[in-house]
């Protein structure tokens, strides 16, 4: 148009402002704002509200506002718009005060206005409200409004004001009676919904799929498996087709309500499968922990000649991180590569921490760097990825890079970095990000305070650790588990036992991590007659079954207290499979101890399991040096070089003001290490003469 010299009218920038919208084309619709300016067209009612949604698509309400404030008439449409604005943006109270400014200036609001209010989340008494508004306004009979008004009073919880509505109806429409069914649906009220049914069908409108597809979406958000199981009844007795889009919110209903068989079923009996089914079947696998089945699923799709989406892609790359299988994921993305399939936002993100979890952090960096677009997902990926990795100082490098490029953290963002700081053991850091919470108001959320509570007790500082965990609005069974973990960790039996005395007064039911907790407690603290009975109460009053873990507790408990044989008596009753973590523990305690005879026997079943990492074989050539068998000695480590395997060396790391230093045994690399050696004798001698009797090695 512009080519052939054509001039621009009001007509032309509506469309284009429109498309601009639906395509996320946000720096060209600013180019297009410009370009109504220069033609003059800025005071058009009509083009300034298609100005105002465009601003309001992307979250932009300050330059919508901005449009609206240099309007010199205003008519109802642009109202609309920038009430339509600001309750798309979350902003409800001032979507409320600009009605009422609207009224005030004599416009009356139309249908369409109220409609722009009620897509918010509202309470009961602004639905009210706005109801008594369209009746002053004369649209008592418009039936879309009524509707929306249906579905308000149900997202409140009124579902008799919602009936009662209903009732009141000069016509009703399949919208209506699909809404209300949803609304009963979603508090899990069965018999209201076959009552609704049957009067449906009574006054002539028969309930299709769209009405079926409403009641399997409200369920599944409930997780009602019985009620899921009638809707899907009904729609058999219906006759209705199970077409792919009916059978992908089956799947979804089945899956989100724990029902991986029902949802293999639909599937199987799908006649049709598109994309979208074959996706919902991934996504829902990939959700209830059944990663591998979400990969097998995968390749069955590809066998059957079906393309992936993004979002197909997306959802599976999410099960290689779950199962933490790099050599899949890299497949996938080399697919993708070869394909030349555009992968969208979500897409790259799953990448990201597909990488980030199967330990290659620097190709997860490698793929956020060349990111076109980033969001908040993007971010707390890669922070995540080198916080995992223990990598502190990458990780807050990535925290300031984000808020420099204007991204608001939240509360998963600073989660992330506690977990870091609580790795690594770095209070400094620690405590720096406490303060950032508490400046930006994420205190109030469980997963944050539980993450400080974390954070202060690995880094060794208990009193924060206590003091965040009283100063907390709520807890929960990860919090307790934290606290009683901290104060075991740190030798802390009898406050850990306290703390679990407390926990049970609060009304709240142990679960296995809790118990683990609270046994590595009393195992490090050498409280024997406590551990036992706890782990007696977990199988008698509780009915859990323990892991190998709690088992491995107990063994380490015993042996701890020097109760070798009964340590090993426990081993052979209660461990049905050999446990080489199991052996290793009464393995050191023999050697503590001085058992030669059980340390025979023991080295004797340890020798028989063929371990499979250098360190169980160092472990293994040490028992055998601790009985002389120095030919089984050097058989060990033959076999182990053999394997290629490799015993790293001991180290260890200081935290300093965020930059962690590590220092390998036998090392002498680093760069001030003639200082450190002089310091160490100076402070050796300095403690000798106190009597402390501490040797350099």
């Amino acid at each position: 148009m512009r080519i052939d010299r054509v001039p621009p009218d009001p007509h032309t920038f509506p469309s284009v402002l429109k498309a601009c919208a639906h395509l996320d084309l946000y720096p060209l619709g600013l180019s297009f704002h410009q370009c109504l300016i220069v033609h003059g067209f800025a005071s058009d009612a009509y083009i300034a509200s298609s100005l105002i949604t465009f601003y309001a698509k992307f979250g932009q309400v300050r330059s919508a506002g901005k449009v609206f404030d240099l309007m010199p008439e205003r008519s109802v449409v642009p109202w609309t718009a920038i009430i339509g604005c600001y309750c798309k943006a979350g902003d409800v109270e001032a979507s409320f005060y600009l009605l009422n400014d609207m009224r005030h200036e004599g416009v009356e609001p139309s249908s369409v206005t109220l409609l722009e209010v009620l897509a918010g989340d509202l309470e009961l008494t602004r639905v009210q409200s706005l109801h008594c508004c369209a009746l002053v306004y004369g649209f008592g009979s418009d039936v879309v409004l009524l509707n929306s008004f249906l579905n308000a009073y149900g997202k409140c919880g009124s579902i008799d004001d919602a009936k009662i509505l209903l009732e009141l109806m000069d016509q009703r429409d399949i919208v209506s009676w699909n809404t209300l069914l949803s609304a009963y649906a979603r508090i899990g009220n069965f018999e209201e919904v076959m009552h609704l049914l049957t009067r449906m069908k009574d006054e002539g409108m028969e309930p299709g799929q769209q009405t079926f597809g409403s009641l399997l979406s409200a369920v599944a958000a409930r997780g009602d498996l019985y009620l899921g199981k009638l809707v899907h009844g009904q729609i058999l007795r219906a006759g209705l087709e199970v077409d792919a889009h009916i059978a992908s919110i089956l799947v979804v209903m089945y899956l989100k309500c724990g029902n991986s068989d029902g949802a293999f079923r639909t599937f199987e009996l799908a006649p049709d499968r598109d994309v979208v089914l074959w996706t919902a079947l991934i996504s829902g696998l990939v959700q209830n922990n059944y990663a591998d089945k979400a990969l097998l699923v995968f390749k069955s799709m590809l066998e059957s000649g079906e393309t992936p989406s993004t979002d197909t892609i997306a959802c599976t790359l999410a099960a290689c991180a779950h199962m933490g299988s790099y050599s899949l994921g890299t497949s996938i993305h080399g697919y993708v590569l070869r394909r030349r399939i555009l992968v969208e936002l979500a897409a790259q993100n799953s990448l990201v921490t597909m990488y980030a979890k199967c330990n290659n952090v620097i190709q997860s960096r490698s793929v956020f760097d060349n990111m076109e677009k980033k969001d908040l997902i993007s971010w707390n990926a890669i922070i995540a990825g080198y916080a995992q990795e223990g990598q502190l100082s990458e990780a807050f490098a990535m925290f300031h890079a984000m808020r420099e490029a204007h991204q608001l953290p939240n509360q998963i963002t600073v989660v992330s970095l506690l977990q870091a700081c609580a790795l690594v053991g770095s209070l400094h850091q620690g405590k720096w990000v406490h303060s950032f919470i508490l400046r930006s108001c994420f205190g109030q959320c469980i997963e944050v305070e539980t993450a400080l509570v974390d954070m202060y007790a690995k880094c060794g500082d208990l009193d924060n650790a206590q003091k965040c965990f009283d100063r907390m609005s709520q807890h929960d069974l990860v919090s307790w588990g934290t606290i009683i973990g901290g104060y075991g960790s740190h030798g802390k039996g009898e406050t850990a036992l306290k703390m679990y005395s407390e926990f049970l007064h609060g009304g709240f039911q142990p679960n296995d991590v809790i118990f683990l907790s609270i046994l590595s407690a009393c195992s490090h603290t050498g409280l024997v007659n406590q551990g036992f009975s706890l782990f007696q109460s977990m199988t008698e009053d509780y009915g859990i079954v323990p892991r190998l873990e709690h088992r491995a507790c107990i063994v380490d408990l015993l042996s701890r207290a020097g109760r070798g044989n009964e340590a090993y008596a426990f081993y052979k009753r209660m461990f049905p499979q050999p446990s080489f973590d199991a052996l290793g523990i009464l393995i050191d305690a023999c050697r503590v101890s001085g058992d030669v005879e059980l340390s025979e026997i023991i080295t004797g079943e340890m020798s028989m399991l063929e371990p499979v990492d250098a360190g169980r074989y160092v472990q293994l050539a040490h028992s055998y040096a601790s009985l002389n068998r120095w030919d089984n000695v050097g058989e060990s480590w033959a076999q182990m070089r053999s394997l290629g395997l490799k015993k790293l060396p001991g180290w260890s790391f200081i935290e300093l003001y965020g930059k962690v230093t590590p220092f390998f045994k036998d090392h002498i690399s680093h760069p001030q290490f003639e200082e450190i050696v002089r310091l160490l004798k100076t402070l050796s001698g300095e403690m000798r003469k106190k009597d402390y009797g501490l040797e350099v090695a």
